[in-house]
């Protein structure tokens, strides 16, 4: 009778990663992120429910950008431009070629996730081979076309003015599209969480670290630096979907402007380049800054009434989020996550 075949070092170390799984602190960290956001509806407060939603979409869409330039050593300056085309392509559907109807809602997002692939595919043709700053001014360039043309076609779509469309079933009340939108983004999650966990994932990471190295091998960077880029910018679109859903309103600047491609990077660099999950970090101090730091103030004017000093002082805002920004640089400057993860790797 012969002896049972020894496990290779690989599947060991798979074994041993899944039996370490359920003991690891971040699981139950997810795991309670999700309970905290399936519980924000039972506050009664809108202002709690509309930030908790844009954070959560928000944190998705940061980490589908993470996936270019912290996995795959991708920099670019039009991601934002597919989270446009995700939104423009639910409102148009129900707007424009259609109605309030999950049919049209769901060919619209059809629609706009095949054009942000083919749109992908083929900036990423012409210009992946271009390197560093090159190829982020050319991603630029696209976006602020994208803008443009939104701009211009104003009988399609609204120009300026934007679309208000109506969506079906209980994508109509608030409630019911928070849940599906909460849905929708965990989902997103997962699969960006076993893209980079994949074995096209560490190539990736290995095209990150050394391309010509990664050539060497036999790896033909630009067929994986596509599929990383294509991947990000579907996963983008289905976000730009589910915001317009939720905002109920689509126009250029809200959807394509390039203030929205600032503010991603802005959360990649807070919670940490190359870190996935520290979008939400980064989303989550962000977005709740220019929530809450405006009403500074309010405020002054409350406990000081009358004081023209404190009226001045809380009219500053923007340079006490700049401050703050600049001290998370400062403590953190691989981001959030990423310095707390030099940190137990150093105490191990």
């Amino acid at each position: 009778m012969s002896a049972p075949a020894r496990a290779t070092p690989v599947a060991a170390a798979r074994a041993a990663a899944r039996a370490r799984r359920w003991r690891r602190p971040t699981l139950w960290g997810r795991l309670a992120l999700l309970a905290a956001l399936a519980a924000v509806p039972l506050v009664p407060s809108f202002q709690l429910l509309d930030l908790a939603l844009k954070i959560a979409v928000f944190a998705a869409l940061v980490a589908s950008y993470d996936v270019l330039i912290g996995y795959t050593g991708i920099v670019s300056f039009g991601h934002a431009m597919f989270f446009g085309f995700g939104a423009y392509g639910a409102a148009l559907a129900v707007a424009r070629f259609g109605g309030p109807t999950w049919g049209d809602l769901g060919l619209g997002l059809a629609a706009a996730v095949g054009v942000s692939a083919l749109v992908s595919v083929a900036i990423g043709a012409f210009s992946l081979r271009v390197k560093a700053i090159f190829f982020a001014m050319i991603t630029l360039a696209f976006a602020e076309f994208a803008l443009i043309l939104a701009v211009q076609l104003g009988p399609l779509t609204g120009g300026e003015d934007g679309l208000s469309p109506r969506f079906p079933g209980a994508l109509g009340h608030r409630l019911g599209a928070y849940y599906a939108i909460c849905a929708v983004v965990t989902v997103l999650f997962a699969a960006m969480s076993r893209f980079v966990a994949s074995p096209l994932g560490r190539v990736l990471q290995a095209i990150r670290d050394n391309e010509l190295r990664a050539e060497a091998l036999g790896f033909r960077t630009f067929v994986y630096q596509s599929a990383a880029s294509c991947f990000a910018s579907v996963v983008a679109t289905v976000l730009g979907g589910c915001y317009a859903v939720w905002v109920g309103y689509v126009n250029p600047e809200s959807t394509l402007g390039i203030h929205i491609m600032l503010d991603i990077l802005l959360m990649v660099i807070i919670g940490g380049i190359g870190t996935l999950w520290g979008g939400i970090i980064g989303a989550g101090f962000l977005l709740t800054a220019q929530a809450f730091l405006p009403n500074l103030r309010g405020l002054g004017a409350a406990l000081l009434p009358g004081s023209d000093l404190a009226v001045r002082l809380t009219e500053r805002w923007p340079l006490y989020f700049g401050i703050l920004f600049i001290l998370v640089v400062f403590f953190f400057p691989k981001g959030v996550v990423g310095s707390l993860r030099e940190t137990l790797a150093r105490r191990r």
